[in-house]
């Protein structure tokens, strides 16, 4: 008898920012997305919100994080936070005298 090994299988992943950080190992993450419009060739920004595991809770609101998809944690949870880059909120600009 001879056993295979098989590859893991290819999972999803997203790229988001994260609106809310407020829950204990969970983060609120909003993805968009450019849609054309089928009569009017127009693009459009759609987006969707979704629940993400947040292992050390170390994302920030305004973090740029990568999720995958993985199985269910809860009863919304469904995805994984397996990058967090920087955050996206910019700083105010320093005055300038003149």
């Amino acid at each position: 008898m001879t056993t295979e090994i098989e590859a893991p299988k290819k999972r999803r992943t997203l790229v988001g920012t994260v609106l809310s950080d407020k829950m204990d190992k969970t983060v609120t993450i909003e993805v968009r997305r450019l849609v054309k419009h089928a009569r009017y060739k127009k693009y459009m920004s759609r987006t969707k919100t979704y629940h993400a595991h947040d292992e050390k809770n170390e994302c920030k609101v305004g973090d740029t994080v990568v999720v995958e998809e993985c199985r269910p944690l809860s009863a919304t949870k469904r995805w994984k936070v397996i990058e967090r880059r920087a955050g996206t909120v910019s700083e105010p600009l320093p005055e300038t005298v003149g």
